[in-house]
């Protein structure tokens, strides 16, 4: 029934504009996460081959898993809606179907959250303390922070702002619209095995090269496609789109994922800002002066750029999907 998917899409957004994420022992994705954390130690030894047979094995079982539930969870929420109930309970059902499929999809999905801890950060920041600005910088990526300094911590703030609008959101609204939850779960499966164990690191390159790889591969469409969607969200809000759009295409492919670049360079270039990796990379022009406005802005940008992509892509693909006859199925 296409009202359902409409509905829960609906349903997540506001949820997560409302309130945000979930308690952990509430929300799946942590489950999903600890557990590839006590199946790591399994597959972990010194043998480089044996780790990437391992770090393959734990990808597909772990992702085979998630999908497996969220398949089954799908036929059974499917055969509710066409059993021959009275009135009032296929009311019940549908209400129970967008419910759960609402609250399912917005695990998987992250904007107040995101929002929320680049808020702590910059308060840190207003107060003078650096090393807690720091320390929160790196729960949120990869690079090391100990010796940052205010600017190349909000631009690591802003890049992350950027990176988690396709990680965080895109991403799984994208694959919720051609595959449904098993879709969006198995995306955010991905990506969190990429972010635990897919570091460039002895301790991790070899167990986690084949789920970094699949996280590029399903990245590789999403990425490009919130750049497009967030120059037509910088339209709307005024801001500079033929910039982002200069910068996107020229700095987009200068940071060693094929995908990070992309949304990052878009909104360098949409703030006519510069981010800055030290020794990595430096996306935009201008200078590493940010100010509040930035950080506002760049908040500005997630959110309607969010709004955006439902309207343009996960809505209509649901409904020419729904018409043809696909999401009978998924």
């Amino acid at each position: 029934m296409i009202l359902i998917p409409v509905l829960a899409v609906l349903f997540a957004l506001s949820i997560d504009f409302a309130f945000g994420d979930p308690k952990n022992k509430f929300h799946p994705t942590v489950w999903v996460g600890t557990l590839i954390g006590k199946l790591v130690p399994f597959v972990k030894n010194n043998n480089p081959t044996s780790e990437k047979i391992g770090g393959l094995i734990l990808t597909i079982s772990v992702t085979s898993l998630i999908a497996s539930i969220l398949y089954f969870l799908n036929v059974t929420l499917h055969y509710l809606n066409q059993s021959d109930f009275n009135f009032m309970l296929r009311v019940v059902t549908l209400i129970f179907s967008i419910v759960v499929t609402g609250y399912l999809l917005k695990t998987t999905i992250a904007i107040k959250g995101m929002k929320k801890h680049a808020t702590l950060i910059m308060q840190a920041l207003s107060h003078d303390d650096i090393d807690d600005a720091r320390a929160k910088l790196s729960m949120i990526v990869k690079r090391d922070t100990k010796n940052l300094d205010r600017q190349h911590i909000i631009s690591g703030t802003l890049e992350s702002i950027s990176e988690n609008t396709v990680d965080g959101i895109i991403g799984p609204l994208f694959y919720f619209a051609i595959f449904g939850l098993p879709g969006a779960f198995v995306y955010r499966t991905i990506n969190t095995i990429d972010s635990m164990i897919g570091y460039k690191t002895s301790l991790f390159r070899n167990l986690g090269w084949f789920g970094a790889n699949c996280d590029k591969i399903l990245n590789f469409l999403p990425s490009r496609i919130t750049s497009l969607v967030m120059i037509f969200a910088v339209m709307i809000l005024r801001e500079n789109w033929r910039h982002s759009l200069e910068i996107m295409r020229r700095d987009g492919k200068k940071t060693e994922s094929p995908n990070a670049g992309y949304p990052m360079a878009t909104l360098a270039g949409a703030l006519s800002v510069k981010f800055e990796k030290i020794d990595h990379y430096v996306l935009g022009d201008g200078n590493l002066e940010f100010t509040e406005d930035h950080f506002k802005s760049a908040i500005s940008i997630m959110k309607l750029t969010t709004i955006l992509f439902c309207v343009i892509f996960t809505v209509p693909m649901i409904v020419v999907l729904s018409y043809l006859g696909w999401w009978m199925h998924v």
